[in-house]
């Protein structure tokens, strides 16, 4: 499945090897002045292309001013043949949102539970692919990095790349609340993640409270902050998984730091990665063009510096490319070190972006 069904479907119808750690943002912006943005494109392979198209494909990425490639799926063959254009080829992986069907006949107690009761492993949420882990539970974080593992130790692998790393929406973006019939102007216990025993238990020996006693759990701070921390203790755990076998670590994100912290429980700006490319597809939210530069200027202050910020862009919210060149023009003067692509990358895109090589 394309890695973004629920949300096309709703809408149609760089880096060093270590990271910048204490680095200060003047630091950041003198040593991308000097090197030029980095560009990147979210891809999922076609097994079916052929090498001489592969390479022209991937040399005029490379033209572009793109410098690297999240693959949805592991390709040696494309891989290699983007490393020859001079791109990094960086394996893009779901985290928490795992439906194998061997994991969930075989452990459907690794999976969250909603506020409802329900498990993730036999009522998702919002669509059949929602199948969110709990990432309180060892047992998830040991199999994630074993997966982790298994990508970043092949030789023609640059770097993992995280996706839904994250808690399941217990708010969607706006411009999805049409489509699924649900007027989110609340946290519903049906979306609200995760109340298994697991988590129940790791929160009342912290603060003597079982989450499913608060009348409000949504108004508290230490249950926000508490989920906040397991998401955070995963991605941490496996940044040292990935610097360990020395590559990259990056993360596709929601837009900006307070959206996250709110609708999804994603306290990225507290991540040990390498870079991170949030997803600030203004047409989910029904903001403007003019709104990736806010949303990249908040990102900037707070990472202050730890890390590159690639503004993630979804070409179909753009209704022209003098709309994308906007885009990318705002996304750049609010201190993004670079753009990541979602979408058909044509040569009318690629010329775009040639602008802000």
């Amino acid at each position: 499945m394309n890695k973004r069904e629920f949300l096309k479907s709703s809408v149609l119808a760089g880096m060093g090897l270590t990271v910048l750690g204490t680095a200060n943002a003047s630091e950041v912006k003198a040593s991308k002045k000097a090197k030029g943005p980095k560009h990147w494109v979210w891809e999922n392979p076609n097994k079916q292309e052929e090498d001489t198209a592969l390479k022209e494909k991937y040399k005029s990425f490379y033209d572009a001013g793109i410098r690297g490639v999240f693959f949805e799926q592991d390709s040696e063959r494309h891989f290699r043949i983007a490393k020859k254009a001079g791109l990094e080829a960086h394996r893009w992986m779901w985290t928490m949102n795992r439906g194998e069907k061997e994991l969930l006949e075989n452990h459907p107690e690794y999976y969250a539970v909603s506020r409802n009761g329900d498990s993730c492993a036999d009522k998702p949420p919002y669509v059949g692919y929602y199948r969110w882990l709990c990432p309180s539970k060892p047992e998830v974080k040991k199999y994630l990095e074993n997966q982790v593992r298994l990508i970043v130790e092949k030789d023609y692998v640059d770097g993992i790349h995280l996706d839904y790393i994250r808690y399941c929406d217990v708010i969607l973006p706006v411009d999805l609340w049409g489509k699924y019939g649900i007027e989110q102007t609340k946290e519903l216990a049906e979306y609200d993640f995760c109340y298994c025993e697991t988590c129940r238990d790791k929160y009342k020996e912290k603060t003597g409270v079982d989450p499913l006693d608060l009348e409000f759990p949504d108004q508290s701070p230490s249950w926000r902050t508490f989920r906040y921390n397991q998401i955070n203790s995963i991605v941490n755990h496996l940044a040292e998984v990935s610097h360990k076998n020395k590559k990259q670590i990056t993360a596709a994100v929601f837009p900006t730091p307070e959206i996250a912290r709110r609708i999804v429980r994603q306290d990225w700006t507290n991540w040990n990665l390498d870079g991170v490319c949030p997803m600030i597809y203004h047409g989910f939210y029904k903001e403007q063009v003019s709104w990736i530069g806010d949303a990249v200027e908040e990102g900037i202050h707070f990472l202050n510096g730890k890390f590159p910020l690639y503004a993630g862009l979804f070409l179909p919210n753009f209704k022209s490319q003098n709309e994308l060149e906007q885009g990318i023009k705002t996304a750049m003067a609010n201190g993004a070190s670079g753009i990541s692509i979602f979408g058909k990358v044509d040569e009318k895109v690629l010329n775009t972006l040639k602008k802000f090589r």
